[in-house]
């Protein structure tokens, strides 16, 4: 059964610049080091699009499209697949228990910065993985943005 978890942080920098460092492909690598390291991804963000999240090797990882993205605003992941030795499952009954999963991005004023706020779907299973990983990227993302906001990066 899916669990929706929510993840906030206030950054210290313009939405824009916390938006495009997000999604910058070398800051993209940064924030989410916390997960693997040497993780990317292939693909575009814009709405429809086909996206796969995949680490340093390239042929593991997981296959989702863009359900949303508002610049600025919103980022909606649609969660839809695994990949194993660089193939997609998009149909076993492991995948089909969550999928799809949303990974969802909000973006807002706060305080003369950002706050972002994630909304994820997870499993019991990687439930535990969430609370522990979640928060030491959205630190690395703030770390790093609050760096560029100063100049500093």
């Amino acid at each position: 059964m899916k669990k929706t978890l929510t993840f906030p942080i206030s950054i210290k920098a313009p939405r824009q610049l916390v938006y495009d460092t997000m999604l910058d492909p070398e800051g993209y690598k940064i924030w989410t080091a916390a997960f693997m390291e040497g993780c990317y991804y292939k693909g575009s963000w814009a709405k429809g699009a086909k996206i796969q999240f995949v680490g340093p090797g390239g042929d593991a990882g997981m296959t989702a499209e863009i359900a949303e993205n508002r610049p600025y605003e919103f980022v909606s992941i649609r969660h839809l697949g695994e990949i194993t030795a660089g193939v997609e499952d998009t149909t076993s009954d492991k995948v089909r228990a969550w999928a799809p999963a949303y990974e969802n991005y909000t973006f807002a004023d706060k305080d003369g910065g950002t706050e972002v706020i994630v909304n994820l779907d997870t499993v019991a299973e990687y439930e535990q993985y969430m609370h522990d990983t979640y928060p030491k990227a959205l630190e690395l993302l703030k770390a790093l943005c609050e760096r560029k906001a100063a100049g500093k990066a």
